[in-house]
């Protein structure tokens, strides 16, 4: 029985964007997900190839295993595995969680008055189609317009992600479970969202509410979260530098006589391995700039570690000089954490926050100052996390879907990673090299009217991990039949809000390190810088004048049947010129630099 799992959510195609029929310049898209499931297929297709050819293994472990596998099939609430692979549980969930009534969400995203952020959030898609109807935008002026968009559907995508993480960790913690290590594909992505700021395309913090429902929910009371996005994930830092500050000083009122509370004390390592060039640094803001420098280790009982990504001459100076000298301190810094604060135990919880965008496949207007990652590194730093979480969390790691936007990356970085988190040691490199992806995207091109097939190629040369590649491909992307589990259930009456009162007034400054993300520059839909534009920066305090509810004259588009991102340089929204009486969006115009090479078929 596999110790392992994927976790898909159809729910998260439903974000889109709609402020315009031109998506060209979007790169933040459903058809993401389909390139992870790509990349997925083409990992799980490989390994079985590799335990195929591991006959006398397979004929003594044989009868027990098929007994495994048909009982881990009567799991309730779990679906019987369509997919049909031995390497890992593919789970289709259709798990959501409401917003406003879900106690991780308040512990995260609340406010001491309510929650003014997730309500407007609901607003905003809800009203979406009248605000663009009228020539208006769908996102408040105050906010970024160039790397958020909503849709009234938008929501669901939202609860369906953090449904989903939750359920992955319920499976996780659960020592009756097998499962022990996840890979959860969902978005729209969130670590560049702090309590009430969404940027970078996130508008919720997935990874943060997903901690926070195994400490209430799990008593899991310590943290670590290894992000390895290209850009820092400034909203989770944030979070974390909140919760950290809360703890220490609830430690140190205890230690002056304070009544000690009933329950232990949460408390969290982010270490971020980013480019401090790209966003929400670009710009160079100083406190930006400095927050994603950090690297502080138990002083104010704060645990951070930011690392920065350098050029790269090769792959063996990548590996022998960068990644053992500097890249592998993140996990260093981790396990002083854990051994710092009690040592290892079954109270651990390991997180990645599983960006791809920093893969050398990358749009190279995405990653602009050649701060990337071989491909292999996606394989190499996951299998180093599950060692990790192997000494310290008694196995328990999830990995959550943050950035990676052009296909070609997706692909190869899931497909590194799944090998990764399966624990395999008969992985070869040469899997995911050019040469065999351009076979895997050729193999699972969408075609008009119907799904990838090999048809066209002659049978006897069709390799067979590429059939069983499409074969697994083709199961994954099926609409959900059944549900992997009901609805995570609404908590009690009583809903959990973090005691934020008496907090350091210093939090609001402009130097506080933990919650500066509320003035990160913009970031485009392709990676690009945006000028801000001049409005107030409280959320709550945005107002707009009621309309009546219209029917939109902007209409959406279906996807193109092609697989391909975009790419087209220089274009931009074309939008309707605004109605009358109503302030006009400001134009934004997107560049994605050099177009991806086509894979003719």
């Amino acid at each position: 029985m596999p110790d392992a799992a994927i976790f898909l959510q159809d729910a998260c195609l439903q974000h889109n964007y709609i402020r315009s029929k031109d998506k060209s310049s979007i790169v933040e898209r459903p058809e993401r997900l389909r390139a992870i499931n790509i990349g997925i297929s083409g990992a799980l297709a490989r390994l079985e190839s590799v335990v195929a050819e591991e006959p006398n293994k397979r004929e003594a472990d044989g009868e027990i295993n098929e007994l495994t596998d048909v009982l881990g099939k009567m799991r309730l609430g779990t679906p019987a595995g369509d997919v049909g692979t031995s390497i890992v549980e593919i789970v289709k969930s259709q798990a959501e969680i409401d917003l406003l009534n879900h106690e991780a969400v308040k512990f995260i995203h609340g406010d001491i008055e309510g929650d003014v952020y997730l309500e407007n959030l609901k607003t905003w898609a809800k009203n979406s189609w009248d605000e663009i109807a009228e020539g208006g935008s769908e996102i408040p002026l105050d906010l970024p317009q160039g790397d958020l968009y909503l849709c009234p559907e938008s929501i669901d995508a939202i609860q369906g992600a953090l449904g989903t993480v939750c359920e992955a960790v319920d499976r996780i913690v659960d020592d009756q479970d097998p499962i022990k290590r996840a890979f959860v594909a969902v978005r729209p992505p969130g670590h560049h969202c702090g309590e009430d700021t969404p940027s970078g395309f996130c508008f919720v913090n997935n990874v943060a509410v997903a901690a926070a429902h195994a400490y209430l929910k799990h008593k899991i009371n310590r943290i670590v979260i290894f992000d390895i996005d290209l850009h820092h994930g400034n909203g989770t830092q944030s979070i974390v530098w909140s919760i950290n500050e809360e703890t220490y000083r609830q430690t140190l009122e205890a230690e002056a006589g304070a009544p000690e509370q009933s329950r232990n004390r949460l408390r969290i390592y982010y270490g971020s391995i980013h480019d401090v060039l790209s966003f929400p640094c670009e710009d160079g803001n100083p406190a930006l700039v400095q927050a994603a420098s950090v690297s502080i280790h138990k002083s104010h009982g704060q645990y951070v570690e930011n690392i920065h990504l350098q050029t790269y001459e090769s792959e063996n100076h990548f590996w022998d000089v960068l990644y053992k000298e500097q890249y592998s301190k993140l996990i260093l810094r981790a396990e002083e954490f854990i051994n710092g604060t009690g040592g290892p135990g079954d109270d651990v919880l390991v997180f990645i926050s599983c960006g791809m965008d920093a893969c050398e496949h990358e749009y190279p207007s995405m990653s602009r100052h050649n701060r990337k990652v071989p491909t292999s590194f996606y394989h190499r730093f996951t299998n180093d996390a599950r060692t990790f979480a192997g000494e310290y969390s008694s196995g328990k790691l999830i990995s959550v879907l943050e950035g990676g936007y052009s296909d070609r990356a997706l692909i190869s970085g899931s497909l590194a990673h799944v090998c990764g988190l399966a624990g395999s040691d008969k992985v070869d490199e040469e899997w995911w090299n050019v040469e065999n992806l351009i076979e895997l995207e050729k193999a699972t091109k969408k075609r008009r009217g119907g799904r990838p097939s090999l048809n066209n190629l002659e049978p006897d040369i069709i390799p067979k991990w590429l059939e069983r590649t499409v074969t697994i491909f083709n199961s994954l992307e099926q609409s959900i039949t059944r549900a992997s589990g009901s609805s995570i259930p609404a908590p009690p009456s009583t809903r959990t809000l973090r005691d934020r009162t008496k907090l350091n007034q210093s939090n609001s400054s402009d130097n506080n390190l933990g919650q500066i993300e509320k003035k990160a520059p913009r970031k485009s839909n392709d990676g690009n810088t945006i000028k801000k534009l001049e409005a107030s920066t409280k959320v709550t305090k945005i107002k707009r004048k009621p309309r009546k509810s219209k029917e939109p004259v902007v209409t959406s588009q279906p996807e193109d049947e092609g697989t391909d991102s975009p790419s087209s340089p220089d274009l931009g929204e074309q939008g309707r010129p605004p109605a009358q009486g109503h302030k006009p969006v400001t134009k934004v115009i997107l560049k994605l630099g050099k177009a991806p090479e086509k894979v003719d078929e």
